[in-house]
Parts: C-alpha cells; sequence; structure tokens
C-alpha cells in the first residue's frame, strides 16, 4: 500500500513509519523543513515537500503522486484540519486516517475542542473513506511530553504535592496508537468510524502515580493538595512562560474522568493495548531510569 504521512517527523509519526515500513507499506511523508525531511527518511519514508500552513503547497504534495491512502497524524487543534480534506479530495485520495484526540470529548470550553470538533466534522462530510482515531494520552518514549517529565521528576524529588487522585486515567502507550492507526488504514471496513483508542483499563490518577514510581525505584511520597491552588499557580505560570511546561487546563482536567470504551476497537482492528504497568515499565527502561 503506498501511503501519505502528513505529521510523520513527530512523536508519534516516527513509531507509524516504522511500523508501516515493517509491514512492508510505502511512505511518503510531508516534511516542511530539512530537518523535518531528515527525521522522516530516517524512519523509512520518502520525504515530499509541503506545508500545512501553505495551500498552494500542499495541494501540489497531495497531487505529486498516486496514493492508496492518506495518513494524518498532524494536529488538527490548529485549524489544518479542513485544508487537509480539500487536499485529499482535490488529489481523489479515497481512503484517509485522521488522528483526532479523546481530548473533544472535555466539558471544559476549550478552543482547540470547537477546532478539533469542526475538523471531525468537515472529515465525516466529505467525499473521502475516513476513519478518525482518538487516543488518550499517549506515553511510552522519553519524546512523550507527558509520562516521560514525570518519571524524571519522581527520580529526583522526595516530596510530591499533586492534586488528590481519585479521577479516572486511561493512558495509551504509542506502538498501540501506531498499530491502531494502521490496521484502520489497512482495513477498508473501519471506513465511516470513530475508535477510541486508549490502555486497556482506567486507573486512578493515584494508581497511576504509585505504579510509575515503582517504575523506577522512587521513594517519592505524595502530598495531596486542593486543585483549585494548584491551578492558578498554573495560570501565572503560562503567564510568566513562553513556552510552559505544564498549563492549567491540563490540570483542570484532572478533575474529569477519562475513561474510554475499546470495545470497538478490539472488535474492528484487534486492538489489544498492552497494561500500563509494563507500558511504563518499559518507557523507564528506554529512558535508562529504571530500578
Amino acid at each position: 500500500m503506498r501511503m501519505l504521512v502528513t505529521g510523520g517527523s513527530g512523536f508519534l509519526g516516527g513509531y507509524v513509519l516504522r511500523e508501516a515500513a515493517r509491514r512492508g507499506h510505502k511512505t511518503v511523508a510531508l516534511a516542511r523543513s530539512e530537518a523535518a525531511a531528515v527525521a522522516v527518511a530516517s524512519h523509512g519514508a520518502l520525504p515530499v515537500s509541503g506545508d500545512l500552513n501553505e495551500h498552494f503547497s500542499l495541494a501540489e504534495a497531495f497531487a505529486a503522486n498516486p496514493y492508496d491512502v492518506l495518513v494524518n497524524l498532524a494536529s488538527l487543534g490548529f485549524g489544518h484540519g479542513p485544508t487537509i480534506v480539500d487536499a485529499a479530495e482535490r488529489a481523489s485520495i479515497g481512503r484517509a486516517v485522521f488522528v483526532s484526540t479523546t481530548a473533544v470529548t472535555t466539558n471544559l470550553p476549550a478552543t482547540s475542542k470547537r477546532v478539533r470538533l469542526a475538523a471531525e466534522r468537515r472529515i465525516a462530510s466529505s467525499d473521502l473513506n475516513w476513519t478518525i482515531i482518538r487516543p488518550t494520552m499517549i506515553y511510552g518514549d522519553p519524546g512523550d511530553r507527558n509520562l516521560s517529565r514525570l518519571l524524571q521528576l519522581l527520580c529526583r524529588t522526595p516530596v510530591l504535592p499533586v492534586p488528590a487522585g481519585t479521577r479516572l486515567q486511561q493512558p495509551v502507550h504509542v506502538e498501540d496508537v501506531a498499530d491502531a492507526v494502521l490496521t484502520a488504514a489497512e482495513r477498508a471496513d473501519a471506513a465511516g468510524r470513530t475508535y477510541d483508542v486508549a490502555g486497556p483499563k482506567p486507573l486512578t490518577f493515584t494508581e497511576l502515580l504509585r505504579t510509575s514510581a515503582r517504575a523506577v525505584a522512587s521513594r517519592t511520597r505524595f502530598l495531596p493538595v486542593p486543585l483549585s491552588p494548584v491551578i492558578a499557580a498554573a495560570r501565572g505560570y503560562e503567564l510568566l512562560s513562553k513556552n510552559p511546561r505544564i498549563r492549567s487546563e491540563q490540570l483542570r482536567r484532572l478533575a474529569e474522568d477519562k475513561a474510554y470504551a475499546i470495545d470497538d476497537a478490539a472488535r474492528d482492528l484487534d486492538y489489544v493495548p498492552r497494561p500500563f504497568s509494563d507500558g511504563i515499565h518499559a518507557e523507564a527502561r528506554a529512558m535508562g531510569l529504571a530500578a
């Protein structure tokens, strides 16, 4: 199968491109810079110049070659979704898989939620044989921007103030997401469906912290604190930092359960995600932090 991949130079992209090569697919990956071109080539894809912010170059890249399927890993939260769909329709790429996020189910009035849902509506109304994959929080690698930071913190912090953790979390390993994305691309009967992709079962935030601590043999003592002042502090931090490492919206979502049924993905995509304990221990080993 000949695949056109957008977002191939990102965190998830590397796993998808490597797995696609292992499965015998030929991949062409959009690259807007020399660094991106080098990155996707290192994962076995042929880079093609194109920029999601430039309609002409995007349309040109999509129409440069015939493709069996588009795999869009680029975030739908920046408003590029409709442009990508338009380019795919004009290039007559019939099959397309789009990665969104379960964050669109939040009750918070997040701007990114509105943008992503608008993109999903455009995808669903398109002429494409589309599939939407919605992963939960992705982890599993030093570049995951989520739990890799937590593991590092647990190795050097004796006492860690954390919000009370009874709400549910269901992180998903990056390799499991890549597998679901490619299996969806390979199966025509997955067209017209949206799949939530998460870990095998939800766990409380406290369980997540303790399991992560065991992965690095941390003796960190968790100090429960009210969520409201932590959110207020994060808002101040966002105002002072050009590139905040954590945002108040992330903390506000700790007050919501993030648990999702994966039955549809299991049935249609043979989706069998690894337990969180296995995945986080593997990540700790990859980072050189395991006991």
